[in-house]
């Protein structure tokens, strides 16, 4: 996985209403697991909309989740360790404890036709950036499409799942995700489904 951590600047005010540098820290991992070979950084956090523009604390430690908070957004980098070839095959149980790792156990939506064992779902839209490597998105309807840096991903709400097929080199995206909701006519379909 890269060894680089992220740099996070924020930026703020000082008590005459000049913009200051407020934090500047390279970041540890929210969560990093060799085993299943991903490292969550969670850069920043809102909890509401329009996001409060104040001076507060640092946001970023709450419970983990892959989901923003409600009404809210999350920024995070995941690092995507290379395919290692001796590693299990990945069962049901062992994905529902992935995500349990990142407080969303619910958000799994693998089911025995499920192309790959990670998948997953959020009522948010995603905006997915590879900064390093390369990465698959995989798709519920088995679709494939294979991704390098400087590419976007707008996820709105799709069943889907991430594979670094790579034997030795990392991947790096940026996630941000803003809370959603889904409409009637697709929250209909998806239950249906």
């Amino acid at each position: 996985m890269p060894r680089r951590r992220p740099r996070r600047i924020v930026t703020g005010h000082d008590q005459n209403g000049k913009s200051v540098v407020a934090m500047d820290s390279v970041l540890e991992p929210a969560i990093e697991r060799a085993d299943i070979g991903v490292a969550f950084y969670e850069l920043w956090n809102t909890t509401g909309s329009p996001a409060p523009v104040d001076n507060g604390p640092d946001p970023t430690g709450r419970k983990l989740q892959i989901e923003p908070p409600k009404n809210g957004s999350v920024i995070r980098f995941v690092d995507f360790g290379p395919k290692q070839p001796d590693a299990p095959v990945m069962t049901r149980e062992m994905a529902q404890a992935a995500f349990s790792l990142v407080g969303s156990g619910h958000a799994s939506t693998w089911k025995p036709d499920s192309p790959h064992p990670m998948m997953h779902r959020t009522e948010s839209v995603d905006y997915g950036i590879v900064l390093e490597g390369e990465i698959t998105l995989v798709l519920d309807d088995g679709s494939e499409t294979h991704l390098q840096a400087g590419d976007v991903v707008i996820q709105r709400g799709t069943d889907h799942a991430w594979e670094n097929r790579s034997p030795t080199k990392p991947a790096r995206m940026a996630f941000i995700l803003l809370d959603g909701a889904f409409s009637p006519e697709l929250a209909k379909l998806i239950k249906t489904s």
